[in-house]
């Protein structure tokens, strides 16, 4: 029996041909072949200009608490986008920013508050006076529904939230009875973002990019996306990015943007390079608590600063150095050799 499906029937978030498209690709710049690639650098301001415009659904803190793009967010805050659908397991408190900076309307989320104090006072002024639409997630449910746009299919079948009152609300998860067994499944609906924005720990201009730690779903949210924006916290060669396959996030192809930003995810961390910046966290819990108190936060450490690095000069070098790892923790090297 053929199958009427062409390869051009299977959808662009498909890991399978991606995958296969970029493993090609890796043997060919081994072997010596190939074409120089295009770069993808540039600046926040013009990778947030070009790829996130008003009315987009972004996929961001896939890394759940470790990695999150603060300093995207804050460009979208400083380029006043609006009527953004923010997308994530557990944000962190960047949700909490955007929401009370007024560019987002529509939130799908399995969580949404400071990950040290709890809640998000924001958020929860804008559900509670009905601002906002809040489509309530677990964290896998959401991981499902970006595993299904990853692999271009239009559910993902999975056990999880049977029993819960997310089928109540929530119409995106349906339950349906499993064609082999007879028993129940939930079939959480595809998640495809216009746009994910993820930070890094270093990237090659061509969008080639590494990743470790903690990871979250950042793979399913890149694959499933129709864009991609990498901050980098460094520019490597791509024969850096090569010579490691297996830490490679997602095929080259796919990137949109490379942004080279330093610092790119403070106050959340980035291993390998500095810590979770705990006071930031309990500095914002206290100014939050009412509009005004948040309307000086956000004049003062996202309207007030032009850049990502006046941001870091409003922080000072000796807060830097504070967070700064002490402890190495390297991995075993591994040989790809064939």
């Amino acid at each position: 029996m053929t199958s009427s499906l062409k390869i051009f029937d299977i959808p662009q978030g498909s890991l399978y041909i991606n995958l296969l498209y970029f493993g090609s690709r890796v043997l060919d710049k081994k072997k010596g072949r190939g074409t120089m690639p295009e770069s993808k650098l540039m600046t926040m301001v013009e990778a947030v200009d070009r790829f996130v415009p008003d009315g987009s659904e972004i996929a961001l803190g896939c890394g759940l608490e470790t990695c999150i793009p603060f300093s995207a967010g804050h460009e979208l805050m400083r380029q006043k986008k609006r009527r953004l659908a923010l997308i994530g397991p557990i944000s962190d408190m960047l949700f909490d920013q955007l929401v009370g900076a007024g560019c987002a309307d529509r939130i799908r989320a399995a969580w949404v508050g400071n990950v040290i104090t709890g809640s998000g006072y924001n958020f929860r002024r804008a559900v509670e006076s009905g601002a906002i639409d809040v489509e309530d997630h677990t964290n896998l449910t959401i991981t499902m529904g970006l595993r299904a746009g990853a692999a271009g299919v239009p559910f993902m079948p999975t056990l999880t939230a049977l029993g819960s009152d997310l089928l109540s609300t929530n119409s995106q998860l349906k339950e349906m009875v499993c064609p082999f067994t007879g028993g129940p499944l939930v079939a959480v609906r595809a998640i495809r973002p216009d746009v994910a924005i993820i930070s890094v720990q270093r990237a090659a201009a061509s969008g080639g990019a590494h990743a470790w730690g903690n990871l979250g779903v950042s793979r399913e949210a890149c694959m499933a996306s129709r864009q991609v924006i990498i901050v980098a916290e460094e520019i490597v060669p791509e024969d850096t990015i090569c010579s490691d396959p297996n830490r490679i996030l997602l095929p080259s192809f796919r990137v949109g943007a490379v942004v080279h930003e330093p610092w790119s995810a403070h106050p959340s961390p980035m291993p390998g390079f500095y810590n979770r910046d705990h006071q930031v966290f309990l500095d914002y819990q206290q100014a939050s608590k009412t509009p005004p108190g948040f309307a000086e936060w956000f004049s003062r450490w996202v309207v007030g600063v032009a850049s990502r690095t006046e941001y870091l000069d409003l922080l000072g070098n000796d807060r830097q150095r504070q967070l700064m790892i002490t402890h190495s923790a390297p991995s075993v090297p591994v040989d790809y050799g064939y």
